[in-house]
């Protein structure tokens, strides 16, 4: 089996959800790595006993530091319950989150539909490696 980098996100009115989701997944997930930002790893931790790597609370620069990770290589997937119908202090940060996952072509899930579609693929516990992207397209054209 391989042992991927899982990175797990939610915002405060998501975190319950995202909780839930763990605990149900605990056996899958713990035979893999967990990254968190700061207040859902402690939480994540707390209700599983799984060891993750917490980053820094969201608004504090965490998602900063996911995309970070992401960037290097070292995130093979992400899951980001994020809640649309609440407005973010830090929404900027959310979406260069979103965009740098779309852009590295990870998986990623931003609901428990998709999250759960992630996981019980056969592809969850072996090695993957993404189609890249074509950075061509990037280097020449204006954000």
């Amino acid at each position: 089996m391989y042992r991927k980098n899982l990175a797990l996100v939610a915002h405060d009115h998501k975190k319950k959800d995202l909780i839930e989701w763990v605990q149900f997944n605990k056996e899958r997930l713990s035979r893999h790595r967990l990254v968190c930002t700061g207040t859902t790893g402690r939480m994540v931790e707390e209700a599983t006993g799984i060891t993750v790597t917490a980053l820094k609370s969201g608004p504090l620069g965490g998602d900063q530091q996911m995309g970070a990770l992401i960037a290097e290589g070292k995130i093979d997937m992400l899951i980001f319950f994020w809640d649309p119908m609440q407005p973010q202090p830090h929404d900027v940060d959310i979406k260069a989150l979103l965009r740098i996952s779309s852009l590295y072509n990870i998986p990623t899930a931003c609901n428990r539909s998709t999250a759960d579609f992630l996981i019980s693929s056969t592809l969850f516990d072996s090695s993957y490696i993404p189609a890249p992207e074509s950075f061509d397209d990037y280097l020449t054209r204006p954000l």
